[in-house]
């Protein structure tokens, strides 16, 4: 029988822990005297009050999550995060509009970075560093966070972490998955430190080089600068790709370069792959901008800056690719199908799934010409089961079917067909820029109301790879 009451009290857990992170930007506002502290602190106490409720009514809940109880959690919590995370936008009048909030915030937790707003600049520094924070605090994934505490209330958090991490997993830094997950997060914020430090050395402040680092390290891409990383110097711009190619990158990866295991990381095929796409793809654009004339140096930062950003479903952005040849920017087009690496804080379909796909056409053929031979497919010098290679088909083939389904409702809601295609593709890949009206130089404001809802929903089963969500509109999910 489903365990609703633990549901319950572990939401309201949750929510306790968004309201406390809402205290931070509170400071901010102390510290720039601007007139959004009371809005912070009136959402930071809705958000713990409420969650106080729902903890302390539940608090007798049996102790056990079980798989459905995961799911239930991991899918409800982007959601409910997303409801009360708005609310600093909507209070302090930034954002009046919560179709407008709740896209800006849900955009924010699942490190999408597809915003509405038109002058991020005229905005206060609390509500900027909100804003920020939800890249922050979703980019590692609120569970991936909340695990590495759980035990402490008596819950596992293997469930969790599960239904969180769905799909290809990577591996399991340490057996007990609270250990993996406080790991991960300490070369999370190791990283966003190293970055806040170098952007500070090219002559960025204190506050904009934490909004930046927290939209790097999480993939998500929101600035606080209205022409985002274009307004900044070349040294910063290629300081911002180093970091969005190692948040883009398998963090158990980094794990093994700090215990100096470098074998492990010059041995993993789906790194090669990764570079690799950046580096060829940066090459073959790089060529066509200079054949336009443009100079050398920024056709390469520029080639290399959007394809790691693409790639690595960042979105920060400095040069408009859709002003490029007409090949260029379908080429950026493909790429925001690859995404980044498995175990990483990239969206999209992941490189690893493309690499098991390739592999097993490839075996295929072989099987064609030996159909006695008994010939796995292999990954990293492991044979990969083919309960995997089932999982990547199905997930292929699910996610072209919504990318469809999704790209056709929006002409029916009134968006072209190139802009439609280009807004379903960055919200389910997580990268945040498209094309046509919400291209690099655009944001989503003029997206009807029904299309700001459809791409939420897009945001959320791709932050959470598809199954997740979607196995809760199914019956059987549902019989005892």
């Amino acid at each position: 029988m489903l365990n609703k009451k633990i549901i319950i009290n572990l939401l309201g857990f949750l929510l306790m822990v968004e309201g406390v992170f809402m205290l931070v930007p509170a400071i901010v506002s102390i510290i720039y005297k601007e007139n959004d502290l009371v809005p912070f602190l009136k959402s930071s106490a809705i958000t713990i009050s409420i969650g106080f409720v729902f903890w302390i009514l539940t608090r007798d809940a049996k102790r056990a999550v079980g798989k459905r109880e995961g799911f239930i959690i991991v899918t409800i919590v982007w959601v409910i995060y997303s409801v009360f995370g708005s609310l600093p936008y909507i209070l302090s009048g930034a954002i009046p509009s919560f179709t407008n909030a709740f896209f800006e915030t849900i955009s924010g937790f699942t490190t999408t970075g597809a915003s509405i707003i038109n002058d991020v600049e005229a905005l206060p520094h609390g509500i900027l560093f909100w804003r920020s924070m939800t890249h922050l605090i979703g980019g590692m994934g609120i569970l991936v966070l909340t695990v590495a505490v759980l035990p402490f209330l008596g819950v596992g958090g293997m469930q969790l972490f599960n239904a969180e991490a769905s799909g290809v997993a990577p591996d399991k830094l340490h057996p007990k998955v609270r250990e993996t997950a406080q790991r991960l997060w300490g070369i999370y914020i190791l990283l966003i430190s190293i970055e806040t430090i170098m952007l500070i050395f090219g002559g960025m402040n204190l506050f904009d080089a934490l909004c930046h680092s927290f939209g790097t390290l999480a993939s998500g891409g929101f600035s606080t600068k209205n022409a985002s990383i274009a307004a900044f110097s070349p040294y910063i711009q290629y300081v911002v790709i180093f970091f969005m190619i190692l948040a883009g990158t398998n963090f158990n990866l980094h794990y093994y370069l700090i215990k100096g295991k470098f074998k492990k990381i010059f041995k993993n095929q789906e790194y090669k792959y990764f570079i690799s796409i950046i580096l060829i793809s940066t090459v073959v654009i790089a060529f066509f901008l200079v054949k336009t004339h443009a100079p050398i140096e920024k056709s390469f930062r520029d080639a290399l800056f959007q394809v790691t950003s693409i790639v690595t479903c960042t979105g920060f952005v400095t040069a408009d690719y859709t002003g490029w040849a007409k090949f260029l920017w379908f080429f950026i087009f493909v790429l925001m199908f690859v995404g980044g690496s498995v175990g990483s804080t990239s969206g999209g379909i992941k490189v690893l799934r493309h690499l098991l796909l390739f592999k097993n056409s490839v075996v295929e053929f072989k099987r064609m010409l030996h159909p006695s031979a008994v010939i796995p497919v292999r990954c990293n010098g492991k044979v990969i089961s083919n309960e995997i290679i089932f999982k990547v088909h199905a997930f292929f083939f699910m996610y072209l079917v919504i990318f469809i389904i999704s790209s056709l409702l929006l002409t029916f809601f009134g968006m072209d067909f190139v802009s439609s295609m280009g807004a379903v593709v960055t919200t389910m890949g997580g990268i945040g820029q498209g094309l046509g009206s919400v291209g690099p130089v655009s944001n989503f404001a003029l997206v009807p109301t029904a299309g700001k809802w459809l791409l939420s929903f897009m945001m959320l089963i791709g932050r959470l790879e598809l199954f997740t969500v979607i196995i809760l509109f199914y019956p059987a999910f549902w019989e005892k």
